[in-house]
């Protein structure tokens, strides 16, 4: 007698929008291997746990999260031995990993959720996808509000406090970053203007000098350091900072320096607890100043 056998089971597959446009992907998906640290960011406040992660997670808040969770490589090398193993039915890649994604979508089907052009837009759409795919879209839709309304109470709050600078150190190196850069969120989101209008759009930031921020002279001068962020020993913002000229500042005489987590922001950017925690800790710094 003929051994009957059962058709192969799919998953039902649903069209989403990722960073290179539509992409079908498995509703609920049960293995999913995340290559994009904004990404994971979202999927834990949603509390969907991947079984597979990058190493290392440099987040700290993220390090639970992760804990328990299969090594499937880091941002930018795929382990394509232990991807294999782990046969994900769903990979989501982005940022410092969307170069793979050709090669990862061999695999199983790959999302490319990188975050770049309109931080909060892009992080909140994002956000909402995860919700779709997860069957979490009322958490999803709750985490976006909640942050629409901090964002709202930061503005308000920041109104009238003057022109900002953001500058990125790297050990001795300092760069700026203006409205149209990486991290020019926090210049049009929170209605701060900009201390220099025309700082170079580029990934690495405006290269500048002391002498540069001190004619400038910001009222408000954000902070992110580089080497912290990925955990490298270096010399730190704070003393890179600490220098004469920058002493000469509005916002070093107001105490208005304000030294960012920098691993949210620069490696999670988009990432929905990533912009809450950078909100959380500009409130705490000017709100009430």
């Amino acid at each position: 007698m003929a051994l009957l056998l059962a058709p192969p089971a799919f998953a039902e597959t649903m069209s989403v929008e990722t960073a290179r446009g539509p992409v079908d992907a498995p509703h609920s998906p049960e293995t999913v291997a995340v290559f994009d640290l904004a990404a994971f960011d979202s999927l834990t406040a949603l509390s969907v746990k991947p079984q597979g992660m990058v190493r290392p997670v440099y987040l700290s808040y993220l390090e639970d999260a992760a804990a328990g969770t299969d090594v499937v490589g880091s941002l930018f090398e795929p382990d394509f031995e232990a991807l294999f193993a782990l046969n994900p039915d769903l990979i989501i890649a982005g940022g410092r990993s969307s170069e793979q994604v050709p090669e990862l979508a061999r695999i199983a089907p790959t999302l490319d959720m990188t975050i770049w052009e309109d931080t909060i837009g892009e992080g909140l759409a994002r956000l909402a996808t995860y919700g779709e795919i997860f069957d979490k879209e009322e958490q999803a839709a709750a985490l976006a509000a909640d942050f629409q309304t901090k964002l709202s109470e930061t503005k308000e709050a920041l109104a009238g406090k003057g022109t900002a600078l953001i500058v990125m150190t790297n050990g001795p190196k300092i760069s700026a970053y203006g409205t149209g850069g990486r991290f020019g969120w926090l210049h049009e989101a929170l209605g701060l203007p900009e201390a220099v209008e025309d700082v170079q759009m580029t990934d690495h930031g405006e290269a500048i000098s002391f002498e540069f921020i001190r004619e400038a002279n910001p009222d408000i001068l954000l902070v992110i350091d580089r080497m912290a962020a990925i955990g490298q020993e270096s010399e730190g913002a704070h003393a890179t900072l600490d220098n004469a000229l920058v002493h000469e500042t509005s916002a070093w005489k107001s105490g208005q320096v304000v030294h960012l987590s920098a691993a949210p922001i620069y490696i999670a950017g988009g990432g929905i607890q990533s912009m809450n925690l950078t909100l959380d800790e500009i409130n705490a710094a000017l709100a009430e100043q």
